[in-house]
């Protein structure tokens, strides 16, 4: 199976073991590893890889009905930068909820702590909200299809 982070990789070779480890390398594969948590529903990660003022303020139960009934559907990282102890990584990501798809466009940042990154933060960007493809336009599952062909079958 592919990698729900749209690295082109296998998730068993990707964000698996980051996930499985919670050991991610850099802030960007902080970001994709909890992308792919949130597509497979691994919640336990998603709270770990949180600071850790910010795990104190939430819990497993409660990340999991913010996720009810999304499905996240892709991912693309526009822009990731790195200093010693900080960092931050401009994405989209695409989901789906209630037969509606929409994107969040977020600008998030990371702090290294203990020799781990952690997310602490996320700055929406003007490209979130709803979306409405076209008929003729690529699907925005992420599959390369045309929608009407696709999920608007």
């Amino acid at each position: 199976m592919q990698c729900y982070c749209g690295s082109k990789k296998a998730f068993a070779e990707c964000c698996e073991p980051i996930i499985d480890k919670r050991c991610a390398g850099s802030a960007e594969q902080l970001m994709r590893s909890r992308f792919s948590a949130y597509a497979c529903a691994r919640y336990d990660y998603i709270l770990a890889t949180y600071t850790p003022k910010k795990q104190q303020e939430l819990t497993i139960a409660e990340l999991a009905q913010s996720a009810e009934n999304t499905t996240w559907l892709q991912l693309r990282v526009l822009d990731s930068q790195t200093t010693n102890t900080t960092a931050s990584v401009e994405f989209i990501a695409t989901y789906r909820m209630a037969n509606e798809f929409w994107q969040m466009h977020e600008c998030s940042s990371f702090e290294h702590i203990d020799g781990h990154w952690f997310y602490s933060e996320g700055k929406e960007g003007e490209q979130s909200g709803k979306l409405k493809p076209e008929r003729n336009a690529l699907c925005p599952c992420g599959s390369l299809k045309k929608f009407k062909k696709c999920c608007l079958s």
